[in-house]
């Protein structure tokens, strides 16, 4: 062997490290989207139930 270091076997793992290393970043940044829309939709939701409090209280 003329470079134990790049072996098909080390070439192997290191393809698999790097596409691991991707998904988890992928994962993360999916989780961080999702956690920003979920804020939205809760404060979107929370001024929904106001308005409604706001106008029950209008027809007592």
């Amino acid at each position: 062997m003329s470079n134990p270091a790049s072996s098909h076997v080390d070439l192997a793992v290191q393809g698999r490290i790097a596409a691991a290393k991707r998904k988890a970043e992928e994962k993360r940044r999916r989780r961080a989207q999702l956690a920003e829309r979920r804020g939205y939709g809760l404060a979107a939701r929370h001024a929904a139930k106001m308005r409604r409090w706001g106008e029950e209280g209008d027809t007592c």
